[in-house]
């Protein structure tokens, strides 16, 4: 056998083995779909019933559509007649579109200290409050170091002080609760509760 010969039967060894891989996890389309037999519905949304994949793609090329396989777990797998362009084009839009209306929670932290100020604890409930204004999640935390740990119940009422001057705008989603050496609330707006 001479060497092009047995080059040109690799190389489409190669493409039949690729095309079987190469298979998206999107939905298959004409050619693509190589089961024998397949549940057709046209493009009006009428089922035309089971056929060979053959006599469906040759009933989509009729009609100038494609042929694309949307339930493939189905026995037998589901088809159905459309213009996949079209198809492709109105869900990217419909995703593009779920996107915009979505709106990220993010979480913002404010960090007290057990001896805080007034002034510095009234800095600290403005900026909370701008943030759930905004929309956002507040994560309130106190630290304690060394002899501190002794005296918890000072962090537990600091929280309970801060979610009384946070409660126009916000509510406790998580009440303050210690986990190590570190005490944390967590707030929300009234809204989206």
């Amino acid at each position: 056998m001479r060497f092009e010969a047995r080059t040109e039967i690799l190389f489409e060894l190669f493409i039949i083995f690729w095309r079987c891989l190469g298979i998206s996890k999107e939905n298959q389309i004409n050619e693509e779909i190589r089961d024998k037999e397949v549940r057709v519905i046209s493009a009006d949304g009428e089922q035309i019933g089971v056929m060979s994949a053959k006599e469906a793609i040759a009933l989509a090329e009729k009609a100038n559509l494609d042929l694309v396989k949307i339930a493939p777990n189905a026995v037998p797998p589901v088809c159905k007649i459309m213009d996949y362009g079209k198809f492709k084009f109105e869900q990217a839009k419909r995703e593009k579109e779920a996107k915009k209306k979505q709106k990220v929670m993010d979480i913002k932290e404010v960090r007290l200290s057990l001896n805080i100020d007034t002034g510095d604890f009234n800095t600290k409930v403005n900026h909370a409050l701008r943030f759930l204004k905004d929309g956002d999640k507040v994560k309130v935390s106190i630290r304690f170091r060394g002899r501190e740990m002794a005296h918890t119940e000072y962090g537990t009422t600091i929280m309970q002080r801060f979610a009384e001057a946070c409660s126009e705008t916000g509510s406790v989603e998580k009440p303050a609760k210690l986990e190590g050496r570190q005490m944390l609330m967590f707030l929300v707006p009234k809204a989206s509760k």
